[in-house]
């Protein structure tokens, strides 16, 4: 997540979002970069109207958030089940799901 934090910094703070950019803010945190992700991040926003994909996520989102509430309350309370161990995830599937995001 913080390398989307570090490109929504640059887009609040009017900059461009280069891979020289997200680094230096991944620096100033004490955060490691990994350049693979950095690149795979620019590249994923190449040509999104970063406002506009905000707006569309902020209206989707907001019904989400007043549901959640009402269907945890509605649920009984029930022994937790063991949960599926989760599938590991390649940095192309996940640049594919963030420039799903924002495409």
């Amino acid at each position: 997540m913080e390398y989307i934090y570090s490109a929504m910094v640059l887009y609040s703070a009017g900059k461009d979002i280069t891979d020289d950019a997200i680094a230096a803010i991944l620096s100033a945190a004490g955060v490691e970069a990994d350049a693979a992700k950095i690149k795979a991040l620019t590249a994923s926003l190449e040509g999104v109207d970063i406002k506009e994909a905000i707006a569309s996520a902020s209206v989707m989102a907001a019904p989400a958030a007043g549901a959640a509430p009402a269907a945890a309350a509605a649920a009984p309370a029930e022994e937790k089940k063991e949960e599926p161990e989760e599938e590991a995830v390649s940095e192309e599937e996940a640049a594919a799901g963030l420039s799903a995001l924002f495409g």
